[in-house]
């Protein structure tokens, strides 16, 4: 019992309790009231620490996400103009292939010729024009685009959309037209046997090959005599048909987007002249492939109208004769670009025949037959090679691409369909360029469906991080209002036991009596 009046040590010490209780009820109320477990670093310094770290990652996550949807949204506008375009391919597709049908006339060509130059400024406008906030997405600047993902330094995704303007759609063409061959004294039999007995450009030899490579390294040979020529006597002789239609059945070219195309035209080098000497005769025979399609014997000199009527009638439709725009010249065609073969029995006594006024030769010396000799001469096709990606190809002892030849590229602007041959390349063109445009579009998809698939984790991630922030500084109600209580019924205890402690010192007065 206290016996001090100047000092209440019981009364002190129990209003010392009352303070903390004090504290602790007010901080508690604090937390009830707030929802807060941590208002002040004092409350919790390490947790404090952790919470708004957690904080700082969960607002980064959701300014990620605030990105992606940015770039999605710039992503799906980018495909829907790729969309338009691949509409616009689709559409010059089907009017190359109007073109290549040879009912149409030169007209006709023309007008289709118009309609793909429109599709191809509708493309060029498109491309263009498709913008995401003034950053334009189709035209090829569009590359190497970060979009910054995540909460941290360097998360981040690289995009990249392809240029889709005409100028860079397209594919790629090698063409060769080796030169042809001839001799004024030599019968075709002879000109066309075994370049191992002699010196015909033209035989395919075992081991000659025509080789295709590719960018990604992938090569492709034909290396079979069948694949390169057709038979004639004992031996094969090169053919741009025979070698276009092995190319176009290729699996492996096939998957490659290679297309190959033959064609033979032969526009001959003088004005036509086939003279005969009276009593003498003159006999013209044609092949083509390894087949005699044309032979006919004059005993006096045809015109060239009666001479092409001639071809025409015992060809039946196999060599297709004509004449040039001057209406002097012998003009020679093979449907697909089938060799072109010319034998001249000369039985003149004084007359020559000059094989120039018979097929094309180009510049050449000694190419007349002489009286009472044979002279022969061959042409082979243009064969043109077309493909959707790079390539190159060589010739392996074949007159054809004697030395690697790489793919030109063609674009929609170098589309010209107003001839077959053009309309066949545009369709290959146009096909590539479709090719081109499907795999932009589906990178574009393939990158929103990557985009979104990061969206949901990081929404899922930033739910958890909140939930993993709100643990650390977020009050737990049912526990903090028991604590809350205690302390109340503290401070009612301790207010009612500070009153008992200051009646203790009267006890002395008692004393006093």
């Amino acid at each position: 019992m206290a016996t001090r009046i100047n000092y209440n040590y019981e009364a002190a010490v129990t209003h010392t309790t009352l303070q903390q209780n004090e504290r602790l009820l007010n901080r508690s109320l604090l937390r009830l009231s707030t929802g807060l477990r941590i208002l002040s670093a004092s409350d919790d310094a390490s947790g404090l620490f952790i919470a708004n770290q957690l904080a700082v990652v969960s607002a980064g996550l959701e300014q990620g996400n605030r990105n992606i949807q940015f770039a999605i949204s710039a992503l799906q506008i980018a495909e829907g103009g790729v969309s338009q375009i691949f509409d616009k391919l689709k559409a010059m597709y089907q009017k190359a292939v109007s073109a290549a049908n040879d009912i149409n006339d030169p007209n006709a060509r023309a007008a289709l010729q118009k309609d793909i130059e429109n599709l191809r400024d509708a493309i060029l406008k498109i491309a263009q024009d498709t913008e995401y906030n003034g950053t334009r997405l189709l035209n090829g600047t569009f590359n190497n685009v970060k979009i910054h993902y995540g909460a941290r330094s360097v998360q981040t995704l690289s995009i990249s959309i392809a240029s889709v303007l005409p100028q860079h759609l397209g594919g790629y063409v090698a063409e060769n037209n080796p030169a042809p061959v001839y001799s004024n004294n030599q019968d075709l039999a002879t000109l066309l046997r075994d370049p191992d007995n002699g010196n015909n450009p033209y035989s395919v030899r075992d081991g000659d090959s025509l080789r295709f490579t590719f960018t990604d390294g992938t090569q492709v040979t034909l290396n079979t005599k069948e694949q390169l020529g057709y038979r004639f006597g004992g031996t094969y002789i090169l053919d741009a048909s025979t070698i276009a239609n092995t190319i176009n059945n290729n699996p492996t070219l096939q998957s490659k987007g290679i297309r190959a195309y033959a064609e033979n035209t032969s526009v001959a080098d003088v004005a036509f002249t086939l003279p005969v000497d009276s009593g003498r005769r003159v006999t013209i025979r044609y092949y083509v492939g390894g087949e005699r399609v044309f032979e006919k014997t004059y005993t006096s000199a045809p015109t060239l109208d009666q001479f092409i009527a001639d071809i025409n009638d015992q060809a039946g439709g196999k060599l297709i004769a004509s004449k040039d725009s001057s209406g002097t010249k012998l003009v020679l065609s093979t449907p697909n670009g089938e060799t072109i073969s010319v034998e001249v029995v000369n039985n003149n006594a004084t007359s020559n025949v000059d094989l120039r006024t018979l097929i094309q030769i180009g510049s050449a010396q000694n190419v007349n037959v002489a009286p009472n000799n044979t002279g022969s001469a061959v042409k082979v096709g243009t064969l043109t090679v077309m493909g959707s990606e790079k390539f190159t190809v060589e010739g392996g002892g074949i007159a054809y691409f004697a030395t690697a030849t790489s793919g030109n590229f063609r674009s929609l602007n170098d589309i010209d369909v107003t001839t077959n041959k053009g309309a066949e390349i545009a369709m290959v063109l146009i096909q590539s360029a479709i090719r081109q445009v499907d795999t932009i579009r589906s990178q574009i998809g393939s990158t929103i469906i990557n985009l979104q698939a990061i969206y949901d984790a990081q929404a899922v991630a930033k739910d958890n991080t909140d939930n993993a922030e709100s643990v650390i500084r977020n009050v737990d109600f049912a526990k903090e209002m028991t604590e809350f209580v205690k302390y109340q019924i503290r401070m009612q205890s301790g207010i009612a036991m500070l009153a008992q402690a200051n009646t203790l010192p009267q006890l002395v007065l008692q004393l006093l009596r």
